[in-house]
């Protein structure tokens, strides 16, 4: 049976899948434009929609964080995402997708604006300048989905940690350390495919190495790019 070799990839592509996405100011577009949407507020622990729910209008995060997760028929949940502000989410409407395909859960107190689909689509239309903005946004997206495709298959569950961690603390936005949205060690083991057992070792040994700092809040350290950059 043929054995198909590992790929590896350089420094620079590695480096380039921790980037974060590049951000929309979708709210002064939208005030500058007079288009009709609402503002909706959500506490944390909120579902904004469930798996299978009627799938009728896109989000844009302004504040907090959310959780997309998929639940399979035997009861499993898979994370596809933690979503921060600049993000959309839900616009799989605008493909046609009449159910929704995950659940949006929020981690922590958030803002968002809601529009329409039949709204959103007339937008993307008539106005160029959103059209290109939003395409630019899900061409990244899709190269970021990609790129967890890669960690998944070629990297060690310590390496993806280290990856997802730093995609959380929006990696290359700031200098300094950031703060995470308040994630337990179950819903990182989900995110990374893996045990809460394995995630509480690195955890701990990434602290230890003073790559992460945790006292009631969880902050990344830019040195923990080393260990996705290790070989």
């Amino acid at each position: 049976m043929a054995v198909m070799a590992t790929k590896k990839f350089p420094a620079s592509a590695q480096v380039n899948a921790v980037r974060p996405l590049p951000a929309f100011d979708l709210q002064e577009f939208l005030d500058s434009a007079g288009i009709a949407r609402r503002i909706s507020k959500y506490a944390r622990g909120a579902s904004i929609f469930s798996q299978g729910d009627p799938a009728s209008d896109v989000f844009y995060l302004r504040q907090g964080s959310v959780k997309l997760s998929v639940l399979s028929r035997t009861g499993k949940e898979a994370v596809v995402a933690i979503l921060g502000p600049g993000d959309f989410f839900g616009e799989g409407c605008l493909a046609g997708q009449p159910r929704r395909m995950a659940t949006a859960h929020v981690l922590t107190p958030s803002t968002a604006l809601v529009v329409e689909k039949e709204e959103m689509l007339r937008m993307l239309h008539a106005e160029p300048a959103l059209a290109d903005r939003f395409l630019s946004h899900m061409l990244a997206r899709n190269i970021r989905i990609e790129e967890d495709l890669i960690d998944q298959l070629f990297n060690s569950s310590e390496k993806r940690l280290a990856r997802a961690l730093l995609l959380l603390s929006r990696y290359g936005s700031e200098d300094k350390p950031l703060r995470l949205p308040k994630l337990s060690q179950e819903t990182l083991a989900e995110m990374v495919g893996t045990t809460r057992s394995r995630i509480n070792f690195f955890m701990n040994k990434f602290r230890d190495l003073g790559f992460i700092e945790y006292n009631g809040e969880l902050k990344v350290n830019s040195s923990l790019l080393t260990v996705v950059l290790h070989d």
